[in-house]
Formats: structure tokens, C-alpha cells, sequence
């Protein structure tokens, strides 16, 4: 039989795909840019008729009817990252949060900690030889959904065609459901940047040396970074994400790749949050290889690229240098990410740069504090952090003592915050 004979008997509508999840199942969920909400959607619609359903997944962008209290009992989500749409979800307690590394998280599945019956998987259209694109989010779900037991797909006519580590041959999927609808676009930068990202940004760039490989995280300050690049020679990407900024540093020759340590000449990444211009220039693009995030978010294997800059945000520093990320207080608010696996990774890197970015301050409350808050999570220690950059500067902390880290980010606090840190670094008697 051919692969289009074969590709054609797979084919299904998305409420009779669904109909392969039993109760009890696990399903793995393709998330980020790539969820595949035409069979998500159906089996919302299937839900009543099923009992404690688990959907794993990391960062979804769009609708989330599949954590409303109406599934309680029937669909309940264990997610890995927390993303604004099943924030709520996880504070309330209607659904789970796992801690893990991102460069840890395909493991899970991979190594069967996390059993996989049905992965929900989200395609280009098979190319001449029967193999389709994993597209804009290859990283995160390759290895999950090759550890599944049944794969659902749908195969979407405006899904880019990725390169790299990013094929599946049809007669490696179990049900195919055939859409054509645009991707959700998400602009990282979200718009016009303020001021204090700008100043930010600015310091951040006085930091990136020519030659370095860069990886940026989520956010605004990452994105506002680019644009004060366009001095700097042959830099090069290796990254767990990117977005619509790098484009233009491409087109400028700034991003080369020429340097890189490894992979040179190619942008690598696990994949992309970005609009529909990103998703045009990335299809068919032999500059870019997508690859298992397993590989990108190593630590070792990051640490191999020289001069390799890693740009993260933070919610709150404590004196001594201490990174909380992913909660406020005991409230669970995203996940440790790349974070740590690529600020190790660039502090092993030869010439790294491992930069840690907030700002000084969110309504009128200061983020560089004496301690954590109760129950904050830890996510950059205090024994891997390098680089502080607020908009009122810049802190090297690494191997400073107690005594210089509390004076470097006070240096760097809100002027209107200084004196109190200052007193409480005192009482603390660290300095």
C-alpha cells in the first residue's frame, strides 16, 4: 500500500478520532503555538461520557474550555509550565502543576515516568514522501508523542514545514483529521516596550559580545534586546524559543552563525511563539534545524557553544542573589522553563554571559528584596547566579560575597528602595 492509499484510510473527523481516548487515559496535549484545537475541542465535547482523563502538556496558547470547572472529573490537566490560561486552574486546585526542567521534560515521557496512551499532535501536510512536520513546536512534543501508544493528528494545510529533527511518517500516526485554519499568532514583545525594558534591554546588549550565541527566554525584555544588537558581528542562535525580532537581525547580517561552536551556520531552537510573518520565513528554511528540546535545554550541550549568552527573566531577587521565577509567595504562577538549563549552561560556556532580567520594581513594590517571599520557589541559586540587569544597571554577583552581592543589588534597586534594603541588609548582617 502507498503512503497516500495509507494516509487517506487514516483519515477521520476529529469527533471520531477522540473516541480512541478511554477513561482513565493519559494524553499527552502539543502545546505553545501548536495545539490542535479542532480534536481538543472534540473531546471537550466528548467529555461526560469519560472519567479522569489526565491531558500533560507545558505552555498552551488559546482556548482552554478543557480546564473549566465543568470537566472536573472528566478532563483534568497536569501541566508541566503555567501559562495565563490555566493559571486560575492550577491556583484553584482544579488542576495539577509538575515541576521539572525543560531540557527534563520530554524525558518524562520518554522514559515512561509519565506514560503516554494518546498524544494529540498537530502536523504539516506530508511532503513527496510521506512524512509530515512536527512544525513550530517540534522540541517538546517529538519524543512524547513517539512514546505514545495511539497519535492523533491534525494535519493543518497553513502549518509551517520545519527542518531538522521534526518529521513523522504517516504510517507512524493512528488517526488523521485534516484542518485548514491559521496558526494563534502571539507577539512577544506585546507590544510598544516601556521604558524601564528599554533601559533594560539597552545594558543587556553592553553585555553580548560579537561571536556570542545567544538564547532568549519568554518575555518582554528578551524581545526588546534585539534591537539594540544591530552593532554587534556574527552572532548566532541556539535557543529553546524565538520570535519575530530575530528575523530582522538576519535579513541585517547581523545573525551570521558563522561563529557558533557547534551547529554552525544553522539557528537552533525546540521552537517558536510568534505571528504569521515568522511562521512564513520558517517554512522551508534550511537556516533553521528544530530539534528535541532534550538536546537544546542540556546544560553540556549548551555550555559546548563559546561566548553563549543566556537572557531570563525573574519575579523577585533576594540579596544574596537568589532567583525566584516561577511562583509569588506560595502562589504557583509559571515554571522553571529553560531558565536554569541555559544560565548553567552559558556560566560553563567559554566567554558565557548568564543574565538574569527584571525590573526594579512592579507596582511600586520592589523585585530585588532582603529575602524570598514565604514559599517563594527557587529557580536560579544563589550558586549559579552571574549577572543582575535592572534599568538602573547592572550587578555582577558572581564570586562576590554576601557583603558585595546585597551592595550590588542594592546599587541597582529603585533609588526609593534603597535605604530600606540597606537597613534591612544590615539586620540581616550582611553587610
Amino acid at each position: 500500500m502507498s503512503w497516500t492509499e495509507e494516509y487517506q484510510k487514516k483519515v477521520v473527523t476529529a469527533a471520531e478520532a477522540v473516541k480512541a481516548v478511554k477513561s482513565g487515559d493519559r494524553i499527552f496535549l502539543t502545546g505553545n503555538c501548536s495545539v490542535p484545537s479542532t480534536i481538543l475541542a472534540a473531546l471537550v465535547d466528548r467529555a461526560p461520557e469519560l472519567e479522569n482523563v489526565e491531558i500533560n502538556q507545558a505552555l498552551t496558547v488559546g482556548s482552554a474550555d478543557y480546564v473549566s470547572p465543568e470537566m472536573e472529573g472528566h478532563l483534568r490537566v497536569n501541566t508541566m509550565f503555567i501559562s495565563h490560561n490555566t493559571r486560575e486552574a492550577v491556583q484553584s486546585g482544579r488542576a495539577d502543576f509538575t515541576p521539572v526542567l525543560l531540557s527534563e521534560f520530554p524525558l518524562l515521557f520518554k522514559e515512561k515516568y509519565l506514560p503516554v496512551n494518546v498524544a494529540f499532535v498537530h502536523l504539516s501536510p506530508p511532503d513527496p514522501h510521506g512524512y509530515c512536520s512536527f512544525g513550530v513546536e517540534v522540541g517538546l512534543s517529538k519524543s512524547p508523542a513517539e512514546s505514545a501508544e495511539i497519535i492523533i493528528a491534525e494535519v493543518n494545510d497553513q502549518m509551517p514545514r520545519t527542518l531538522g529533527d521534526t518529521f513523522i511518517h504517516v504510517s507512524d500516526i493512528d488517526y488523521i483529521v485534516p484542518v485548514d485554519y491559521p496558526l494563534p499568532e502571539l507577539a512577544m514583545g506585546g507590544g510598544k516596550p516601556s521604558e524601564k525594558v528599554e533601559k533594560i534591554a539597552q545594558f543587556i546588549a553592553e553585555l553580548i559580545p560579537d561571536e556570542a550565541t545567544m538564547q532568549m527566554g519568554i518575555g518582554a525584555v528578551p524581545d526588546a534586546v534585539l534591537k539594540y544588537l544591530y552593532d554587534k558581528k556574527d552572532l548566532g542562535i541556539h535557543t529553546e524559543l524565538f520570535s519575530d525580532g530575530v528575523i530582522d537581525l538576519v535579513e541585517a547580517g547581523v545573525i551570521t552563525n558563522a561563529k557558533k561552536t557547534i551547529h554552525p551556520g544553522k539557528i537552533i531552537a525546540g521552537f517558536i511563539l510568534g505571528t504569521k510573518r515568522l511562521y512564513e520565513w520558517v517554512h522551508n528554511n534550511p537556516l533553521i534545524e528544530f530539534l528535541r528540546t532534550e538536546y537544546v535545554n542540556d546544560p553540556f550541550i549548551v555550555s559546548q557553544n563559546h561566548r553563549m549568552v543566556a537572557i531570563n527573566s525573574a519575579i523577585e531577587v533576594d540579596l544574596t542573589g537568589q532567583i525566584c521565577a516561577d511562583s509569588i509567595g506560595t502562589k504557583l504562577y509559571s515554571g522553571v522553563g529553560g531558565q536554569l538549563d541555559f544560565i548553567y549552561g552559558a556560566s560553563r560556556s567559554k566567554g558565557g554571559v548568564p543574565i538574569i532580567a527584571l525590573p526594579s520594581t512592579a507596582k511600586d513594590i520592589s523585585r530585588i528584596v532582603p529575602t524570598l517571599k514565604l514559599g517563594a520557589g527557587v529557580v536560579t541559586t544563589r550558586n549559579h547566579v552571574h549577572y543582575v540587569v535592572t534599568e538602573f544597571g547592572i550587578a555582577d554577583l558572581y564570586g562576590k560575597t554576601i557583603r558585595e552581592r546585597a551592595q550590588a543589588l542594592i546599587n541597582i534597586a529603585h533609588p526609593d528602595f534603597r535605604e530600606e534594603l540597606t537597613e534591612s541588609a544590615r539586620e540581616l548582617h550582611y553587610i
